[in-house]
């Protein structure tokens, strides 16, 4: 392997540790809070700023006593980082840790680097590190084809719009003589994907267009991306194309494709428009999900306002829809009349219990207002089965912003305390909250 030495003036930056920024979702290891041995490498790093040679010698010692999934995360952290001094140190980090005896080569993990070199500026590096790749895969020309893919996937999450255009030439010139169905559909989605990433849904359609007429008929998957990217600008009329485009393919609009219009329309302000789109999903009887939920309340900008100040929250429906504009009120009533909450409670005689998981703030609070009414009838009726116990449950905060904290197990408790719930946390699992259903029903009837 190449080694490849940057030594380059970095001026002393502080470390925020509070300040993760992730371009990806799929760079290994899932990005996470960092550990305090992380922590401490960043802090002797800052003062090491300007010595290559130490800031060297630290990392290397750094990377003989992490696990892999500590040096991942760190180089995570580093390849994302806005702080140059950190990004600056993503290569030799990367470079200690193929000396390791647990590093598999990824695909992945080299085209993050790459993309991390390219915005520095450091284009002569990054070319040595796809050569060095490209040796390493050798004649294995569908292995090439999968690592240019990634490499276009990386460019066009970090608005590389060149380098995705020069990629994927060089991916087209390497599948021209080769009959792999799958790998041109891989490469052909591939490169819609990273044009609708870079906002280009028009050059997107024309890559649509050379699928078809090489016999590959688009997936639901490649149609969604284009009224998504459409959408994102919007550009109404031109998404609405798309989806005939895709019906008439014989694609059924479902739940995720309803969402995406959904949210185009929540980007753009278009209340109005949302409420119709809901009656229309309802119409052709798709289901709503908790992702509709997030998506719509998301938008109302009233309900986003309230939720920021739990301790003036309105706490019942009537309430709140006094609180709210016009549309958002249509928006509301259209929600609350869908399966969502009904498919989220469980509801027998040892317990009664509500999951929170997937939920966005906005969705928490209607949700658990949803959920009062839906207890008070239940537990009031004479005849009604009263589980022995009820929960919630809320997470623990493994994926909060600041690992631990919560932001829905705060809101749920507020409103638990200002409405003087009998409902407390687990003592065995803190990220619930839960009472017994005969103090449940004597607090609500």
């Amino acid at each position: 392997m190449v080694v490849l030495q940057l030594s380059l003036p970095v001026p002393p930056l502080k470390w925020n540790h509070h300040h993760q920024h992730h371009h990806s979702r799929r760079l290994l290891p899932p990005a996470c809070a960092l550990s305090k041995h992380t922590q401490r490498l960043l802090t002797s790093l800052d003062s090491t700023s300007g010595d290559t040679t130490a800031s060297h010698r630290l990392i290397r010692k750094f990377i003989a006593s992490s696990s892999k999934s500590i040096a991942l995360n760190t180089l995570s952290h580093l390849l994302t980082s806005n702080v140059h001094r950190y990004s600056s140190l993503a290569l030799p980090m990367y470079e200690r840790i193929t000396q390791t005896s647990w590093f598999t080569w990824n695909s992945k993990l080299i085209s993050s680097v790459i993309v991390s070199l390219e915005k520095q500026g450091y284009s002569n590096e990054a070319e040595v590190l796809i050569s060095e790749s490209i040796q390493k895969l050798g004649i294995k020309n569908q292995d090439i084809a999968l690592f240019y893919c990634d490499l276009i996937n990386f460019f066009a999450k970090n608005g590389l719009k060149e380098s995705v255009f020069d990629y994927y030439n060089r991916l087209k010139k390497l599948l021209s003589g080769l009959i792999s169905c799958s790998l041109n559909r891989k490469a052909f989605e591939t490169m819609i994907n990273a044009l609708c990433t870079l906002d280009l849904p028009n050059d997107a359609e024309e890559i649509m267009k050379e699928m078809k007429n090489v016999g590959l008929n688009p997936s639901g998957f490649e149609f969604r991306l284009i009224v998504l990217a459409y959408g994102k600008l919007g550009l109404f009329e031109e998404m609405k194309r798309v989806l005939d485009q895709m019906e008439n393919s014989g694609f059924v609009l479902d739940t995720i494709c309803f969402n995406v219009v959904l949210s185009s329309y929540g980007i753009h302000g278009k209340l109005s428009e949302m409420v119709l789109w809901i009656q229309k999903m309802k119409n052709s009887n798709t289901p709503l999900s908790i992702r509709t939920y997030n998506t719509v309340l998301n938008s109302c900008s009233t309900i986003i306002a309230l939720v920021q100040d739990p301790k003036s929250l309105p706490l019942s429906i009537e309430e709140l829809l006094e609180k709210l504009m016009r549309d958002e009120v249509l928006l509301i009533r259209e929600l609350m009349d869908s399966s969502v909450l009904m498919e989220k409670l469980e509801w027998s005689s040892a317990e009664g219990k509500l999951d929170l998981h997937g939920m966005h703030l906005g969705s928490v609070y209607v949700i658990m207002l949803q959920w009062i009414e839906e207890l008070r009838l239940r537990l009031c009726r004479q005849s009604s089965i009263i589980p022995a116990e009820i929960t919630v449950v809320c997470g623990m905060g493994k994926h909060s912003s600041v690992r631990g904290e919560s932001p829905v197990k705060a809101l749920v408790s507020e409103i638990m305390a200002r409405l003087k719930s009998p409902m407390r946390i687990d003592r065995k699992n803190v990220g619930c909250f839960v009472a017994k259903g005969k103090n449940v029903r004597k607090w609500l009837c």
